[in-house]
């Protein structure tokens, strides 16, 4: 059995690192709160954006837009995947479970370019040599539209020049606060098909609405925007599971550092009352000596 004094000094190490697991769940509570705020107050916005594209689609024959490009004729199809990693580690299995389902889709099309988001997805794909995008370099922490805005036209941009003929999105929702479930979703190029689908539950627009100059020229705005908007969405989504995982992690390891406190002043407590023991044996066997 340890002595005492090692005892302590373990309790003492272990209570400090409760301490620190302690505030950082409560830190974490407060990000993920936060970031759910944020995400409600954005949506009433991003939701007019789908309405308004979905209306297009229902009312114009034809469609001619670059963004719906499938390039089906085309060979040696380049593609594209925005990952959505943390910058920080102690987030239990939430890096490495998005990072694995990136990889299975990578490896199947090892050209393919990488923008990652976050610096430990980052760094992982450079040590293994994957073709990151040199200069798409972004924290995950507080996302912003700002950021989505200029991630989306990084993508946008190479799509349209054709560097880029699919982009796809690799992120992180949150079902719920203790089901996290790692997504990969086609960005571009838009599909009419499944564009429809997601927006049967929105609201409809306005008959009397009309468009000016042309539903064509609205449509190249509002394309950015929703691209922005889907990629902003998976930003704060990705962060509020982040947030979460956390969380559950450092509560974990706070009730773990409970238990092992409260194991380790058991056993200190049996070393304290063998040695009161041992002394008053000593004690006995001095006097017996003397009789």
């Amino acid at each position: 059995m340890a002595s005492m004094r090692e005892i302590r000094l373990r309790i003492k190490s272990i209570g400090q690192t409760r301490q620190i697991t302690k505030a950082m769940k409560l830190i974490s509570a407060a990000k993920l709160k936060k970031a759910r705020q944020q995400l409600e107050q954005t949506l009433p916005f991003f939701n007019k954006v789908k309405a308004t594209i979905g209306d297009i689609i229902q009312h114009s024959g034809n469609i001619d837009n670059i963004f719906f490009d499938l390039r089906n004729e085309k060979e040696g199809r380049k593609k594209g995947y925005i990952i959505i990693t943390g910058d920080k580690g102690f987030a239990g299995g939430y890096n490495y479970n998005v990072i694995k389902l990136a990889e299975s889709h990578v490896k199947q099309n090892p050209d393919s370019l990488l923008f990652v988001a976050g610096h430990i997805g980052r760094n992982l794909f450079i040590r293994k040599k994957y073709n990151v995008h040199p200069d798409f370099d972004y924290f995950v922490q507080n996302p912003s539209v700002y950021r989505a805005r200029e991630i989306a036209e990084i993508v946008l941009d190479l799509f349209s020049k054709g560097e880029l003929d699919e982009v796809y999105l690799v992120y992180t929702h949150m079902v719920s606060a203790i089901k996290l479930e790692p997504r990969i979703m086609k960005l571009l190029p838009l599909e009419i098909g499944s564009l429809v689908e997601d927006l049967k539950d929105v609201p409809p627009i306005d008959e009397s609405l009309s468009y000016e100059p042309s539903p064509k020229a609205v449509f190249d705005v509002l394309i950015p925007k929703y691209v922005k908007g889907v990629v902003y969405g998976a930003l704060v989504e990705a962060f509020t599971s982040e947030q979460s995982a956390r969380m559950s992690a450092m509560d974990n390891a706070t009730s773990n550092a409970d238990d092992m406190i409260e194991k380790l002043n058991l056993y200190y407590n049996r070393a304290r009352q063998a040695a009161i023991t041992q002394e008053i044996s000593e004690i006995v066997g001095g006097a017996a000596a003397l009789q």
